[in-house]
């Protein structure tokens, strides 16, 4: 079994020094990795190749990962030449996270045309093609539907002898099949074909169709005949909550599943749910590795947590276990 590392995601910009504090001690707490994620609604305010320059310059050992690029908002040799230089500049910290774009509200505030999943997942497809190429130091000749590359080399060169890692999440069948074949590090997410969330994508987290989920990863793996230890599992809990006692995990466990029409066992049951005390939550954990093989965990589903402090204590237990 892989080790324990834990996610968080960056803190909103106030100023460059407090953001740059609030990231090394995220570092100093133990965390593994410190994402931004890639979105222009609902909340979210950073670029995330920007603010993941800054938070690079501001630390030592933490890592750097996008959850996730959107692919329809940048031409993947820009995106390559992005990550290449942050790759450089962070001295082999940064993870390329990448997926197809699917949040609806982002495509309408920006006046992007909203193609259908299919056809999203063949541009992720065929930029995922073009991005490794030009890691490779070679020109890049690339005749794709959607992309077209001429005698391109890219620069600059990796930092450490290999592409930084490759992250790609879904919820789908065909994205976690993909993500299986070409990805180092896969997150699962529910499914994002509706493009938004609610009731049922919590119900597409439950414990069973994320044991598929892994299912087809496994699959996607396969077909490359990569070994499934090559690809790390990793899981977005949209959900996470440390609480004093157990009466009081199920008592929250209970008004959620009543807010959002699911029932509360549902959710102790979910992988992507974390509720209880410490001690509830470190043998869940172990549990949850055993059965689905999931080992790096982000610790919510794109905003920061409330209380950051109240995590310290389930990662001190556990990073690198």
């Amino acid at each position: 079994m892989e080790k324990f590392r834990f996610a968080v995601s960056a803190p909103d910009v106030s100023s460059l020094k407090e953001w740059q504090d609030a990231v090394r001690s995220l570092e100093s707490a133990g965390f593994d990795t410190v994402v931004v994620a890639d979105h222009f609604t609902e909340g979210w305010t950073l670029e995330p190749m920007i603010a993941l320059t800054a938070a690079a310059a501001a630390t030592k050992t933490i890592h750097l990962q996008t959850g996730v690029l959107a692919n329809d908002y940048r031409h993947p040799v820009l995106v390559h030449r992005m990550a290449a230089t942050l790759d450089q500049l962070s001295e082999g910290r940064f993870t390329l996270g990448m997926g197809a774009g699917w949040l609806i509200s982002d495509y309408h505030a920006a006046g992007l045309n909203l193609d259908e999943p299919s056809v999203r997942l063949d541009r992720l497809e065929e930029s995922v093609k073009v991005i490794k190429e030009l890691f490779t130091g070679l020109p890049v000749n690339f005749a794709g539907r959607h992309y077209q590359i001429s005698g391109l080399v890219g620069v600059p060169e990796p930092y450490r002898s290999r592409r930084p890692p490759l992250m790609m999440g879904g919820g789908s069948p065909r994205v976690l099949r993909l993500a299986g074949r070409e990805a180092d590090l896969v997150s699962i997410v529910a499914s994002l074909k509706a493009g938004y969330t609610g009731a049922h994508s919590i119900f597409d987290l439950r414990a069973e169709q994320v044991e598929k989920k892994v299912g087809w990863i496994r699959a996607g793996v396969a077909e490359r005949t990569r070994d499934g230890h090559e690809v790390t599992i990793s899981i977005n809990h949209w959900l996470v909550r440390i609480t004093r006692t157990r009466g009081e995990a199920r008592e929250l466990l209970e008004r959620v599943a009543s807010s959002s029409g699911v029932d509360a066992d549902l959710l102790a049951d979910s992988p992507a749910v974390l509720v209880g005390t410490v001690d509830q939550l470190v043998d869940t954990l172990w549990e949850r590795r055993e059965r689905f093989g999931i080992s790096h965990l982000q610790l919510d589903a794109g905003f920061a947590p409330k209380s950051v402090d109240a995590l310290v204590p389930l990662v001190e237990r556990l990073a690198g276990a």
